[in-house]
């Protein structure tokens, strides 16, 4: 009897929107990019739109860092959150596909905004172990999307995930247009 193994499609590159039914704090309507991903290694990315509300001088006052005072800070994710990374993200309209590069050096992230990257510091990330991602999307916690355009400006990320979540049909955009407090409604 042959054996056959299904090839999982590598994330890497996509985002992905909480659920509306994720009521979890951290990811409570989030957008996140997914830098890395295998079933076998599991996933990593960053929450797209969690602005803390501070920029890279308020955090890193020192020389080294003052071409990128004024870059804004965001909440990546719940793990190694006593550590800032630098990220440059990019639209390539040729190839109608995002480009990203992470884990910069102050220098490196520096470049990348000189060439026209959107330079975003974020601390900590988000991760997932091996088939940890693959669980949650077939528990329907995280909507898989491509990357688009829009990811790359920081101005409206406020309304990034329910932007997103409206593009999707009818029935999200309804939900996504509900208040917060259904008591509200």
């Amino acid at each position: 009897m042959a054996s056959f193994e299904t090839e999982q499609k590598s994330l890497k590159g996509s985002v992905i929107l909480a659920d509306p039914r994720l009521k979890e704090p951290t990811f409570f309507q989030s957008v996140l990019l997914l830098t890395e991903h295998t079933e076998q290694e599991g996933a990593l990315g960053y929450i797209l739109n969690r602005p803390i509300g501070k920029t890279v001088g308020d955090l890193l006052p020192d020389p080294e860092f003052k071409e990128l005072h004024d870059v804004q800070v965001f909440m990546g994710g719940p793990v190694s959150t006593e550590h800032l990374t630098f990220t440059a993200i990019a639209w390539s309209d040729y190839g109608e596909s995002l480009q990203f590069v992470t884990h910069l050096s102050a220098q490196e992230a520096l470049m990348h905004q000189h060439e026209g990257f959107s330079v975003r510091a974020f601390v900590g990330y988000s991760g997932w172990s091996e088939g940890q991602l693959e669980s949650e999307l077939e528990q329907d916690a995280w909507i898989s999307r491509k990357a688009e355009k829009r990811i790359v400006e920081v101005s409206g990320i406020d309304t990034l995930w329910k932007e997103m979540l409206r593009d999707i049909g009818p029935w999200h955009r309804m939900i996504a247009d509900e208040p917060e407090d259904l008591g509200l409604n």
